[in-house]
């Protein structure tokens, strides 16, 4: 069986630094064997927001770029829980929830699928562990205008 770290390397990912907080919020809060990360927008791996990843799902962020845009945010919550708790193989013991977030005009029906990007990645990273419960939910507006965010919560040990 391979790792999580192994797993990132063999689809050519590598988690980024786990982002600071911009406001009056903590990026993780740890209680018990819980860890809840807060919503993590679409940053690429340089800390940045692709142009592509800013606006509305119907507008103008294509389904292909929503999707890309939630494995973004899926990967920077993994980048969260690894801070939290040092490695993703002996910290988490499974991925419980994610909270997907989808910047979209109201008459985008394809929030599912755009949330599948994160769900997706959770699972190619985490084989059975990264299988969640999930509640996907279409907004106005998203922090910096991006087309989606993600937020988690995972058992560790």
């Amino acid at each position: 069986m391979s790792t999580a770290k192994e797993r990132l390397e063999a689809l050519g990912l590598t988690l980024p630094k786990a982002a600071a907080p911009v406001a009056n919020y903590v990026p993780f809060v740890r209680t018990g064997n819980l860890v809840v990360i807060s919503g993590q927008i679409c940053f690429s791996a340089d800390g940045k927001l692709d142009p592509a990843h800013v606006g509305k799902l119907g507008a103008e962020v294509s389904v292909e770029n929503g999707i890309a845009a939630a494995r973004l945010c899926a990967i920077n919550v993994l980048a969260q829980v690894q801070a939290a708790v040092g490695d993703l193989d002996h910290g988490v013991v499974q991925c419980v929830r994610l909270g997907g977030f989808i910047n979209a005009v109201p008459s985008f029906a394809g929030l599912a699928g755009i949330m599948n990007g994160a769900s997706d990645l959770m699972v190619e990273i985490l084989g059975d562990r990264g299988r969640h419960a999930r509640a996907t939910v279409g907004v106005a507006e998203l922090p910096l205008d991006a087309a989606v965010e993600v937020e988690a919560m995972f058992e560790v040990k």
